[in-house]
């Protein structure tokens, strides 16, 4: 089958044409909500008889308090079944989540050092600067002094262990 183009009047007459249908059709719509919206405010809100003695109107005042205060305990439990709501979706989210897990990314090695990551903990703020030897306790390393010996002393040293053996036989 062959598809025979539109011609370009044809077509920008039929988009007109169908420009001025979707504009009634909004219009209507605006008159439509406008004759509800007047609809529900005669049968909800009928209009207060202000003539008559103080006690009327005393009566009339009553009657609206109560009414605004049914109102306000309306908007209160939708207010508060909407709160619920919105808090049982974000548990279920939460439990969407949890089902369909969460892929944890490789993480890369960082060489940082102890002030680097400060830095990046704190920000740019702090400045702190870690001397982690600084905080080391200072100890001081003892050397015992040995006697150097000549190679030639060897004769002291039997001298000595004889001076100990004599002291160990006379005790």
């Amino acid at each position: 089958m062959s598809e025979k183009k539109m011609t370009s009047s044809r077509r920008h007459h039929l988009k007109s044409v169908i420009l001025q249908v979707a504009q009634s059709m909004l219009e209507q719509e605006k008159v439509d909500i406008e004759a509800a919206k007047e609809a529900y405010m005669a049968e909800h809100c009928p209009s207060p008889e202000t003539s008559g003695d103080q006690a009327a109107l005393m009566e009339v005042c009553k009657k609206l308090h109560t009414a605004l205060d049914k109102i306000d305990e309306e908007r209160y439990d939708i207010e508060a079944k909407v709160l619920k709501a919105n808090k049982e979706i974000e548990d279920l989210k939460i439990k969407v989540v949890d089902l369909v897990g969460v892929k944890k990314p490789a993480l890369k090695k960082v060489r940082m050092s102890a002030d680097t990551m400060l830095k990046a903990l704190l920000g740019s703020k702090h400045t702190v600067q870690m001397d982690l030897r600084a905080n080391l306790k200072q100890v001081k390393k003892e050397t015992k002094e040995e006697p150097t010996e000549a190679v030639g002393d060897w004769r002291k040293n039997i001298e000595d262990k004889a001076d100990r053996k004599k002291m160990f036989e006379s005790s």
